[in-house]
């Protein structure tokens, strides 16, 4: 069973727990994995920009070291979230993600956007405050909508330049100010391929740490039109029929769960269940 991620405001002026070091959506790994003594790390000569305390794993104490640039240490390396979420279970995906989010925060706030200022961090709370003009920042939240838009025996899958060689995917974008979630769907599946779509579905969510998205996820229905790809955004578009599809994206993630999902439905097998 994959260890319990708790997330919980920490004071990083306790001592002792376990620590992650990231900078820039990577993270600071040994043969033993990505957490490391915290006592211990912090003596190492290291470029801090900021520490937060996380939460809890396996019912240990977690904290943050974001850094300024990535370091090298004897016996480490640096490995990429998008790597990581391959490779671990969905316990420690979701530390590592809302890690990266709180990291890029704190990496993003050091100084107030109204009057310059630092910023410190609330006690007790997951926020930074600006002692000057009195303002308050909490971690960002960025929603988007991501969709599988079929019809019938079909899905519509698309790549993007920036996929993985040969995998296809379902449609996202993020919500614009003033817009309804069911808005940005249709909105975006007719911008990025040039369709019409009807009989919207919310089927669940999924935080998504590339760099701070919430993924409200949908299913749609084809309505009308012709395939159009959107220049720069889409590089191919296809229906695929459910007996022939490409490349999918890896199973954590949420436009894998609509995908498998639906493939489950129509052919009367137990439904798969979201990771994390």
């Amino acid at each position: 069973m994959p260890a319990r991620w708790q997330p919980a405001v920490l004071d990083s002026r306790e001592p002792g727990g376990w620590v992650l070091a990231h900078c820039q959506q990577h993270f600071l790994a040994d043969s033993n994995g990505v957490l490391f003594p915290r006592e211990w790390l912090k003596r190492q000569d290291l470029p801090i920009l900021a520490e937060h305390g996380l939460g809890y794993f396996a019912g240990d104490p977690i904290y943050l070291l974001e850094l300024q640039q990535p370091v090298e240490l004897v016996g480490c390396s640096w490995q990429g979230l998008r790597q990581l979420m391959l490779q671990g279970d969905a316990g420690t995906f979701k530390m590592l993600g809302f890690a990266s989010q709180i990291g890029t925060w704190a990496r993003q706030h050091r100084f107030c956007g109204s009057c310059a200022g630092p910023m410190q961090p609330v006690a007790g709370e997951r926020a930074m405050h600006c002692p000057i003009c009195a303002i308050q920042h909490y971690p960002r939240l960025s929603p988007s909508m991501i969709v599988l838009v079929t019809r019938g025996d079909e899905i519509l899958l698309a790549r993007s330049p920036r996929f993985n060689q040969g995998v296809y995917s379902t449609l996202a974008g993020f919500v614009e100010a003033g817009e309804s979630v069911e808005d940005c769907v249709a909105r975006e599946v007719f911008e990025e391929v040039g369709l019409q779509v009807h009989n919207l579905q919310y089927v669940a969510s999924q935080g998504w740490p590339f760099p701070h998205s919430l993924m409200l996820g949908f299913h749609a229905e084809y309505a009308a039109g012709e395939i159009v790809m959107q220049a720069e955004e889409i590089e191919d578009a296809r229906w695929f029929a459910l007996d022939d599809l490409p490349l999918l994206p890896p199973s954590s993630s949420i436009s894998r769960y609509l995908i498998d999902l639906y493939l489950a439905r129509r052919s009367g097998l137990p439904e798969p269940v979201l990771p994390g």
